[in-house]
């Protein structure tokens, strides 16, 4: 007889949060991997870093807040508690850190051959020595606060993931601990002089001079720490004043209590310090088990600043192409009112919807820019485009989300700028983040008749990641999808979470009945019924229960899920019609497609949405329908290239494990056939 939990079989599903190590897992894989350019191996060590760094400081963090506050509640894919689930992580991570250390030091053995050198700080001779000495005297040494702790001086406040040095000092009979920070100030690494790339990072010079810092103590053992904290603030508790109408202020006082949040991981670097071990567990109050030490340099992001390495040691150079659907040297306002366009990114460039707001700013005839943010560049030609329209006399309104998780900060700022150049701001609803990624364009016609032209996407209006992430984003001048969209905002604008929409699935009212609307028609089909997902996560548990009856009803199933998926494939009787596959390569696979049918009646959703919980219930979002045949055309051919990815795709187990796909066809990268094959759509 199948476990339950509150009537909900947990014979087909898994813990979310042991799914997505596995996902992590994959991510340190590529490091691994031969094909892979070296320097470009190092940099998914680095990747894989901060994303376990991400993972301590979200999903640990909530799960520790969930220990004191509802210990009991259960999960629903794995029948866990709290505590139970800390428990299968703390388990899971350790094998994952010695796992990073074998290959961290594989990859710098080869890249020793290469002429990159990460120098030990007593490996220094001569004048290299000379070299960093002088560094250090001059650049590191004045900068420096070291502290003792006792009774005169309390433990200090070790800001998240910033690195420090730590000394078990003793003085007569007394033990103390001393603290030296890793100024924040001096570059991470300080490259030598000669030829190669030989460098030594600054925590290893700073850990080197600890004797000289505490002269008056002994120090009987050291090494180099970073501290994990807690980032799940609450954005709807209590934290708001309800009299208040600066929703931007009240965000930046709470990002403030982020820094002071709790510890929820302790990392050690070097020898075991059993010692000095205990008493840093003991000041942050963490277990043993929240205690992980590596010989892997702890913070890895100074590899994106190595520039002095041969090409042949990164991915040959990709550049982004104009779509050849549409004119660079014509106005696209007509091009898009004559058919619908889609940009694949990050193969097609950003430049047409850049193009189109810069059009729209310049527009005589355009009336409004309406357009929701969520993550953008540092430096964003979007909202440069729409400060120019609002100065130009455009109506541009932006719903920009202040509660995108680490963007907070950067949105902002921008907010400010939006406003001060006169667009109208809004910040989202209470209780649900604006996740959709939507711009509509409003323009009035010579006969005083209103045309638009709609871009919906999969991902954020965002030029860097649409260099780095696979995306899709369709530019339509559908009249029932901008009515939608007109109706969208006006609902945003007036805080109803529950409007109706002709074409749109729209979280959190339609779409998770939407979804689960199109999967019973599958169902009806039996056999012939064929459902396709592209999607990052699959967590929803009403979700997850409709796919497994379409699979008991004979329904081909198949999941393309980069990260998450608590679903497990293969199980029979509940799951044996499905398959889950995992894609993870050069570019981050961000796009969400869903697919219902085959043939002519085949429908093809684009969305902003994984099928989480958080999305289909907590968020504001959007998935919009294909309509052009040609591109629908395009996406079956797109869905089939993925499926027949035997290079960077693994197939899930029904244990959960992964494994890579049998070489029984030639070979297949997905992501280097959508480099020289670009879509085109209109031939």
């Amino acid at each position: 007889m199948s476990q339950t939990v509150e009537g909900r079989d947990l014979s087909y599903t898994q813990n979310r949060e042991l799914s997505w190590l596995q996902f992590n897992r994959r991510v340190l894989e590529e490091a691994t991997d031969p094909t892979v350019p070296l320097m470009e191996r190092l940099r998914f060590v680095s990747i894989f870093t901060s994303n376990l760094d991400e993972f301590f400081m979200v999903r640990v963090g909530s799960l520790l807040d969930l220990t004191a506050m509802l210990a009991k509640k259960i999960d629903n894919k794995s029948g866990k508690t709290p505590a139970e689930q800390l428990e299968m992580i703390f388990d899971a991570v350790h094998p994952l850190i010695s796992l990073r250390d074998t290959v961290y030091q594989d990859l710098m053995k080869q890249m020793k051959k290469e002429g990159i050198v990460d120098v030990p700080y007593d490996q220094l001779r001569g004048k290299e020595k000379e070299y960093v000495q002088k560094y250090y005297k001059e650049r590191i040494y004045p900068l420096l606060s070291p502290q003792i702790i006792d009774r005169s001086h309390p433990f200090p406040h070790l800001k998240n993931k910033v690195l420090y040095t730590a000394a078990l000092l003793k003085h007569k009979e007394h033990k103390m601990l001393g603290i030296v920070g890793v100024p924040e100030e001096v570059p991470p690494i300080l490259v030598l002089p000669g030829k190669g790339l030989r460098f030594v990072r600054v925590e290893d010079v700073l850990l080197a001079h600890l004797k000289k810092i505490f002269k008056i103590y002994h120090v009987a053992e050291q090494c180099v720490i970073t501290v994990t904290r807690n980032a799940d603030i609450s954005y709807d508790e209590d934290e708001f004043e309800q009299d208040t109408v600066d929703f931007r202020s009240q965000m930046v006082k709470l990002l403030r209590k982020r820094e002071y949040l709790a510890p929820v991981r302790l990392e050690m670097q070097g020898p075991p310090v059993p010692a000095l071990q205990k008493m840093l567990q003991r000041m942050l109050k963490l277990n043993p088990r929240q205690t992980y030490t590596s010989q892997c340099p702890l913070v890895l992001k100074y590899v994106y600043s190595f520039n002095q390495c041969e090409p042949e040691l990164y991915y040959p150079q990709h550049q982004p192409q104009y779509p050849a659907d549409l004119n660079p040297q014509q106005p696209l306002w007509p091009q898009i009112q004559e058919r619908d366009q889609l940009l694949f990114y990050p193969y097609h460039s950003m430049q047409p919807f850049l193009n189109l707001l810069k059009e729209a700013g310049n527009d005589p005839k355009v009336r409004s820019i309406q357009i929701t943010v969520y993550r953008v560049a540092n430096k964003s030609a979007v909202i440069k485009h729409l400060c120019a329209a609002a100065e130009n006399g455009k109506n541009v309104t932006v719903l920009v989300e202040l509660r995108a998780r680490f963007d907070e900060k950067n949105n902002i700022e921008w907010a400010k700028e939006l406003e001060e150049a006169g667009c109208k701001i809004i910040y989202g609803l209470d209780g649900y983040k604006c996740h959709s990624k939507i711009c509509l364009i409003t323009r009035q016609e010579d006969d005083n008749t209103f045309s638009y032209v709609t871009q919906i996407g999969t991902g954020n209006f965002n030029e860097k990641t649409a260099a780095l992430y696979t995306d899709f984003a369709l530019l339509t001048a559908d009249k029932t999808i901008a009515q939608d969209a007109v109706d969208f905002f006006r609902n945003m604008l007036i805080g109803d979470l529950h409007g109706s929409y002709q074409q749109l699935l729209v979280a959190p009212e339609s779409m998770k009945h939407g979804i689960l609307r199109l999967i019973d028609q599958e169902i009806e089909k039996g056999k012939e019924g064929h459902i396709i997902l592209k999607i990052n996560s699959l967590t929803e548990r009403d979700l997850i229960d409709k796919l497994s009856k379409a699979s008991k009803a004979g329904v081909k199933i198949e999941l393309i899920i980069r990260g998450i998926c608590c679903l497990l494939p293969g199980i029979s009787r509940k799951t044996k019609n499905i398959t889950v596959r995992s894609i993870v390569g050069r570019y981050l696979e961000h796009s969400r497609v869903y697919c219902f049918g085959d043939g002519e009646e085949r429908q093809i959703y684009i969305s902003s949405a994984d099928l989480m919980t958080r999305n289909q219930e907590h968020r504001v979002e959007i998935a919009c329908p294909i309509h052009s045949e040609h591109i629908k055309k395009w996406f079956n051919e797109y869905l089939d290239i993925l499926l027949k990815d035997n290079v960077k795709a693994r197939q899930m187990l029904p244990s959960g494990n992964y494994e890579r796909l049998p070489q029984d066809q030639p070979p297949l990268c997905c992501q280097e056939y959508f480099e020289q094959h670009l879509p085109h759509f209109y031939e």
